[in-house]
């Protein structure tokens, strides 16, 4: 069968792979669309460590299930949760699978989804009434839903949110689905846009208002309940835990790439709650599928291009050479 799959860093290309043995307890899948993200940016870059090659790409999966579906129809629209766990580590005994200590995520450690079929447990099969846009949303929504969830997240928050790229958006549509007042921050006007569209109720640009101000002056001057960090650079980093209120939380999605430096105090001062964040639980993909059903999202301002797989080399060349050219790039197989 016909899958797209990096050789190497900048070389993508179809190629023909076996076709699959469906295990026990698994369903086989034909995949319909799958959506890019950063992770397969990176991947083409050659920046990705967890990466070897050859390596088919793909996470962002819809789908229609073919046979072993159990109470699941042939044809039924489905997306999946790409993500493996153990069962052993501290992280599964604890039921916080989603970070286990051996993941292994689809199209990074081992072969994604941009093939014609797949074959995944039936545990990780998630069925919707979505279009398979929306289903291929599901997955990256997750992200940032989870985000939310860490932050115990709830009506009477109010929430502030560093970036609005994919996974931003999801942590700022799950704390508005949740009905927390929530603020987007980031520095570009069409992605704030967007973030308006998913519930923000306050834009901050950073780059021409005063952050500091605007914060105090929506939460009158007692800072937000909860801030969200999705971009992981040192300064969104240290400005969370600056502007968060006393017994705040702050919740890191993105990673930082170099040291970050603290004024400790603020931890023990505002007696902060500092969480990381990784994937998503189970929880996370039925509850952003309840808010797609909602009708609660932006889709279409959320993707840039859909294309045939045989374009999708080209695209990923474009992606890389003007990174904000494009939001979400989605690929039919």
């Amino acid at each position: 069968m016909k899958a797209f799959r990096m050789e190497a860093p900048g070389i993508a290309a179809i190629a023909e792979i076996p076709d699959l043995a469906v295990k026990q307890n698994e369903v086989l899948l034909q995949v319909k669309m799958v959506g890019m993200c950063g992770t397969d940016l990176n991947t083409y870059r050659g920046r990705n460590a967890m990466v070897t090659f050859p390596r088919v790409l793909g996470h962002e999966v819809a789908a229609v299930v073919v046979e072993g579906g159990g109470e699941l129809a042939a044809g039924t629209a489905v997306t999946i949760s790409p993500y493996t766990n153990c069962g052993i580590c501290p992280a599964c005994r604890r039921g916080r699978v989603n970070a286990c200590q051996r993941n292994e995520t689809m199209g990074v450690q081992r072969d994604g989804a941009m093939t014609e079929y797949i074959s995944v447990s039936r545990e990780k099969v998630y069925a919707a009434s979505l279009t398979l846009k929306e289903l291929c949303l599901v997955e990256p929504l997750t992200v940032g839903f989870h985000a939310a969830a860490r932050g115990r997240v709830n009506a009477q928050d109010c929430v502030a949110v560093f970036g609005c790229g994919g996974v931003g958006l999801g942590a700022i549509a799950s704390a508005a689905f949740r009905g927390a007042e929530t603020i987007a921050i980031d520095m570009d006007d069409a992605k704030l846009e967007i973030a308006r569209k998913a519930g923000a109720r306050h834009l901050i640009h950073s780059s021409r208002e005063d952050l500091h101000a605007r914060l105090s002056n929506i939460t009158g001057g007692q800072g937000p309940d909860v801030m969200i960090e999705a971009i992981g650079l040192p300064q969104t980093f240290r400005a969370a835990v600056e502007e968060v209120a006393f017994t705040g939380r702050v919740v890191y999605i993105g990673y930082a790439k170099e040291p970050v430096a603290y004024e400790t105090r603020l931890f023990v001062q505002k007696e902060l709650d500092i969480l990381g964040s990784r994937n998503a639980l189970p929880e996370d993909f039925r509850e952003v599928i309840r808010m797609l059903e909602a009708g609660r999202f932006p889709v279409g301002d959320a993707i840039s291009a859909v294309v045939p797989m045989e374009d999708a080399a080209r695209l990923l060349g474009e992606w890389s050479d003007a990174p904000a050219k494009f939001t979400k790039i989605m690929v039919q197989i």
